[in-house]
């Protein structure tokens, strides 16, 4: 969807994700192993606080970058926040084959995970967010064109 919107608008799009892993040399999922959660989180809020001052861009973050306020901050403070929602079944066909992912709390079923993530992130995703736009069953060029209804002029 990223790449469609930036396409749309003629920006650069940033993965903070893709970015880690090239500043780590490694995987998510292999610095995880070794390092953990919070260590991975201090390098995804220096990643985003650096894409964050960048002018014209489209940041596109991984999932738990509102845990911390200080991400929510940056990320305001040069630009919009789009929360792309989706159910949890959706979410789990998009994430099953998605090579390297880590598991974010090591208990319960696939499902199970999904809906404990959900749950614990939504009303953060909720308050980060200046606009929503539900993704569905929706392509990722219908997705980046239902951003721009929404938020247009802000991008």
């Amino acid at each position: 969807m990223a790449a469609h919107l930036a396409r749309a608008t003629g920006r650069r799009v940033i993965s903070t994700d893709a970015e880690i892993e090239a500043r780590l040399g490694r995987s998510i999922a292999e610095y995880v192993a070794e390092e953990g959660w919070p260590a991975f989180r201090d390098v995804e809020t220096e990643v985003i606080r650096w894409a964050a001052a960048q002018d014209g861009l489209v940041i596109d973050t991984g999932g738990g970058a509102p845990e911390r306020e200080e991400n929510v901050a940056a990320l305001r403070e040069n630009g919009v926040v789009m929360w792309l929602t989706a159910s949890e079944q959706t979410i789990a066909r998009r994430i099953r084959n998605a090579a390297n992912r880590p598991s974010l709390t090591g208990q319960g079923s696939f499902l199970d995970e999904i809906g404990a993530v959900l749950a614990r992130r939504n009303p953060l995703y909720a308050a980060a967010a200046d606009y929503s736009v539900a993704t569905g069953a929706r392509t990722p060029a219908e997705v980046a064109r239902a951003v721009l209804k929404i938020a247009g002029e802000a991008l």
